[in-house]
């Protein structure tokens, strides 16, 4: 009887001390996720409005949406912002758009942040102005920044969102187009798609780079 009752009571003490365990697992909160968002571009007042600065740009945008305010610190811009359970690092780098892969991978390492929630935004020649698309990698375009991304985390799969700002240029004046400012005809359409711009990245971060793919590119 005394063997019976002594099996019995310890069965229901490791039952119930298992129970507790599983219910403080349930509740304890996760860590929470975090995204790197890179806006490429070239520090300095005389680039501000350059067409090749529309990843600072971009940034700008979704930084006067929620109020943020940039600090400088090291090798780039910095602003953060938790959005339903997840924390948003957007990061203006400092170093000149030909040295930006040095700023990505000393913020992805400092945050301990993968690839997969890594999104690099830049301008690309080769859509008609204000499309734009999203991809999960690919090779650099001609493009110095990317390129230099990409020789410094050794890999071409990461996250771009390419901003098009068309090929509306003679021969021989790519350099001059690119670092030139927005017509004003640009300008004007510029706000609606900075707008849209803001929602795919908050659409990246909540729903994952497929979902906001298919519902983002080409518009």
């Amino acid at each position: 009887m005394l063997f019976y009752f002594y099996t019995n009571y310890t069965f229901m003490c490791s039952f119930w001390n298992r129970l507790f365990k599983r219910k403080k697992h349930i509740e304890e909160p996760s860590i929470m996720k975090k995204y790197l968002i890179v806006g490429l571009g070239n520090i300095g007042e005389k680039y501000a409005s350059t067409r090749h600065n529309i990843g600072f740009k971009v940034l700008d945008a979704f930084a006067d949406e929620e109020n943020l305010v940039f600090e400088t610190q090291r090798l780039g811009d910095v602003a953060t912002f938790k959005l339903k359970g997840r924390q948003i690092i957007l990061l203006k780098p400092s170093t000149y758009m030909n040295l930006s892969g040095k700023s990505v991978a000393y913020w992805m390492t400092k945050e301990k942040i993968g690839f997969e929630n890594l999104l690099v935004i830049t301008d690309d020649l080769n859509l008609p102005f204000g499309n734009i698309r999203l991809k999960t990698k690919g090779s650099d375009g001609g493009h110095n920044g990317l390129k230099d991304i990409q020789e410094t985390l050794k890999t071409t799969n990461y996250n771009r969102f390419r901003f098009g700002i068309s090929d509306a240029f003679s021969k021989g004046r790519q350099i001059d187009y690119v670092l030139g400012e927005w017509s004003p005809e640009e300008s004007e359409k510029l706000k609606e798609r900075l707008e849209l711009s803001v929602k795919l990245i908050k659409s990246f971060v909540l729903e994952g780079v497929n979902i906001a793919m298919n519902t983002y590119n080409g518009k």
